[in-house]
């Protein structure tokens, strides 16, 4: 548990999210890990990881609310053990549910710009496209989908899942995303809070980068070195 405090610490995070159902909530006297968690600090968004179906979704949910008392939950409705992708149709009946009960929902998806405006038009208060599959390593490989995503919403976007190295949070940040999610790469990195430390510097450096404002990709060259008052070339007769 300590390498996570010192990751914590050394990412600047402010948002920490627990699987709720994978807590020991029968045992008072074991410690979970939110007993390591300064609750001052960090602001818990409980999550609801393992969840196969809706009705999954929903209770998990409830009982996160019931533990962490806040109304924020990360929903995830993931009936896909093998590559664990999110089902959109699960995802958007949960969340209009939720939504109804009083929660802020913070729905983890696919990169779908679609499935993203109306999660957003159902009431949740951010989306969470994925960037590839869930502790792949793959870094962002749906790229042009989170643009989309972007263009067209109007509640934070938090880039979540498949995020290896600093790089691709610094992606993220520079296409104008509000946030990343990491676990994994830092996780099991050799030295977390090192790796944790290298992803707060990725992510200041990609949202300073997208407020700076990027050149434009063009597709032909334009020479950088000024060209008046660059005298002529004499040719020897």
């Amino acid at each position: 548990m300590q390498d996570m405090v010192d990751s914590l610490e050394a990412s600047g995070s402010q948002i920490v999210t627990v699987a709720i159902r994978r807590l020991d909530l029968d045992n008072p006297e074991e410690k979970t890990i939110l007993d390591y968690i300064d609750w001052d600090k960090y602001q818990i968004l409980p999550n609801t990881a393992g969840c196969r179906s809706v009705e999954e979704a929903l209770f998990v949910a409830r009982l996160g609310r019931e533990v962490t008392q806040t109304d924020f939950v990360k929903l995830e409705v993931i009936p896909d053990a093998k590559y664990l992708f999110p089902d959109p149709n699960g995802t958007l009946e949960a969340a209009r549910q939720l939504v109804a009960e009083g929660f802020k929902v913070l729905p983890y998806i696919h990169a779908d710009p679609v499935l993203a405006k109306n999660l957003e038009d159902v009431g949740c208060v951010t989306v969470m496209p994925l960037g590839s599959a869930i502790g792949s390593g793959q870094g962002i490989h749906t790229g042009e989908e989170i643009r989309i995503i972007l263009e067209n919403a109007s509640i934070p976007v938090i880039v979540d899942a498949g995020l290896a190295v600093p790089s691709d949070a610094a992606k993220a940040l520079e296409m104008g995303a509000d946030a990343v999610l990491v676990n994994t790469a830092i996780a099991q990195a050799q030295d977390p809070s090192m790796m944790a430390d290298a992803f707060r510097k990725g992510v200041e450096a990609g949202r300073q980068a997208y407020l700076a404002g990027r050149i434009p990709v063009r597709t032909e060259a334009i020479a950088s070195s000024p060209t008046s008052d660059v005298p002529e070339p004499v040719v020897a007769n």
